[in-house]
Parts: structure tokens; sequence; C-alpha cells
């Protein structure tokens, strides 16, 4: 039978503490959304046969979600949950989830409290990359209450992103805070003619959501990234006008690898169902 994922807010589970703290956020974010929570636990196999018995890391398997499953209806009580393991490479597992998913989400691991280190091989950033949906990186500290942040550089996948940002302020009953961030050396004027009038155009199909839009001077991925420390949730596209699978733009990494908030790297959207506001 299928996993039941269509539509779903699916998320990794793992046995750290970190993986407990993410399923809370994605259950919130189920809620949020209106949507089902999928807990995906990746079985290794391999590991299993070389121990005394086969069934001792199925057990241990199986109670992790059954702690995923109880953290999911403490977080949010209405969601319904279902789980599944399944055998093999957690990525590749999520990245399968991720062609019929609302929303992949997954912990960091450890990224954010990792100064010097760029992690490009890292789960998160393999599944930010080459997913096929959005993908919510969780964090191990609950975000303060603060506005949903998305950036946006006039691109179509930025402007599909900023929908998206537009849907979650409203379901999360949060204001909105749009930033482009524009280099020291080019003008202004006209990229900020541009980011008002998009925040203009979404914010007309969404009046409960209070906006705000500012074009800052300065490199993209530091202002997005000073900006990120006071939000609830941080939005970017996964890489301008290319946001192919196994690519992922200097800003979302910056965002990825060092924010303190959890970040959603928008992916797998229609710009065109967007703009139309369906």
């Amino acid at each position: 039978m299928p996993a039941p994922t269509h539509g779903a807010v699916v998320v990794g589970v793992g046995s750290s503490a970190e993986d407990l703290q993410v399923v809370r956020t994605a259950a919130a974010e189920a809620a949020a959304h209106d949507r089902p929570l999928h807990l995906l636990h990746a079985f290794n196999w391999a590991a299993a046969l070389e121990s005394f018995s086969v069934s001792g890391p199925r057990a241990a398997a199986e109670e992790l979600l059954e702690k995923a499953a109880q953290a999911a209806v403490e977080a949010a009580p209405a969601v319904p949950v279902t789980d599944e393991i399944v055998e093999g490479s957690p990525v590749e597992a999520l990245i399968r989830a991720s062609d019929s998913a609302f929303l992949l989400a997954v912990g960091d691991g450890g990224m954010a409290g990792c100064a010097a280190c760029v992690p490009a091989d890292a789960p998160a950033v393999q599944l930010a990359a080459r997913a096929g949906c959005p993908v919510l990186v969780g964090r191990l500290d609950p975000p303060p209450p603060g506005p949903v942040l998305v950036g946006f550089d006039g691109s179509e996948s930025s402007r599909a992103t900023l929908g998206y940002a537009f849907d979650c302020a409203e379901n999360r009953g949060a204001r909105l805070l749009a930033i482009q961030a524009v280099e020291p050396n080019q003008q202004p004027d006209a990229a900020e003619h541009l980011l008002e009038e998009a925040v203009a155009r979404h914010a007309a199909r969404h009046p409960r959501v209070a906006a705000e839009c500012h074009t800052v001077r300065g490199d993209p991925g530091a202002v997005l990234l000073e900006q990120s420390r006071s939000a609830q949730v941080a939005l970017v596209g996964a890489r301008g006008d290319e946001p192919l699978r196994g690519m992922l733009g200097a800003v979302s990494q910056t965002l990825l690898y060092h924010s303190p908030a959890p970040v959603i790297v928008v992916r797998g959207l229609d710009p065109d169902d967007e703009e139309d506001g369906s």
C-alpha cells in the first residue's frame, strides 16, 4: 500500500532530541495549513542484520515513531498522524516522499551552531536542494513569536515564495515581513518598486495579513540572516531564477547554515499559480 504522503506534511524522524522538536514544529505547520502529518523513519536493515536480533532494531524504530506521534499529538491534537518505516537511506526516502508531499520537514543536524563549517553533504542541505516540494529545516530551540520573514529578489521563484509566505502568515495568524536586499553598487529605486507591487498584489488577496516590505542596501544573505534572528520562520526561494533540483543559491545556503529560526526553502511551486492566487 502506498505511503499516505499525498498532500501531507512529511517529517523525517530520527533518534535525537532535535528530531522530536522538529516533529512538534512540523505538527504545528500541519495544523496551520490544515494538512495531515506523516512520520517517516528509515530503517537500516544492514545494521539490523549485524545485530543479535533483527527484532531489536526494528522495535527501537517503532518506539521512536511512538514517541514522535505522542509529541505530535501534544503539539497539535487535531492533526491526523500516520507513520511509516522504510528501508534504506533517510535522504532518498524523504526525497521520494517529497514528490507528493505538501511540505517536507527535517532537523538541521546542528548546522546553525556550526559557524565555521559548510556541510554541503548534510541531509538537510541535500533535501533542500533536491526535494520536489518546500522543505522546512527545523532548529533545536523554539523560535520567538516574531514575523514570517521572506526574501524577495524579483525572480519568478521569489514571487512564488512570496505567495507561499503570505499563506503561511495567514494560516499562522502572524504578520509578514518581506525584505529585498540591494547590493551596494545597485540602484534601489526599481527594485523597491517591484517589491512594493508584488506585496500589494498578494496583500489584496490576504487582507487579514499585516504585511510590510523594505528594500535594504547590503549583502542579501547577511541582511536576511540578521532579520531572521527575530523571526518565527524565514522563507527563501531555492535559487533565484534557477530553482532546479540539486541547486541552492548563496542566500538560501546562508540561512540554512546560520539562521537561528526555522527555514523554509521554497521549491516545487508553479510561479504562475502563485501569481493567479490559486
